[in-house]
């Protein structure tokens, strides 16, 4: 993430960047925030503020044909069903990167 952002904006100073992490994607908001200080150091983006949107996630029962909310990796529908859809709360984006 910090290649990509000194990549596209150059090593000048990046004040905030916001990512969108989705509950579902594998990754824990506080590890991120942990290592993005330690791969941003040496960098542009080594006073810059992280921002982490955390959306939840979204399936579709393909057995009851229920959508509901899904938090967590289990991967289970209320009726019991593990035949879904996943359809949000996978993703990863950067979302926006503030420079000065």
């Amino acid at each position: 993430m910090v290649d990509a952002i000194v990549e596209k904006v150059g090593d000048g100073p990046v004040v905030a960047v916001r990512l969108e992490i989705g509950k579902l994607s594998g990754l824990v908001a506080d590890s991120v925030r942990f290592c993005f200080e330690i791969v941003a150091a040496g960098t542009g983006l080594e006073d810059a503020r992280l921002d982490i949107d955390e959306p939840p996630g979204r399936a579709y029962c393909r057995t009851c044909g229920e959508e509901f909310a899904l938090d967590e990796p289990i991967m289970l529908c209320p009726c019991g069903s593990a035949d879904l859809d996943v359809l949000s709360g996978r993703q990863l984006r950067i979302i926006s990167v503030e420079v000065r």
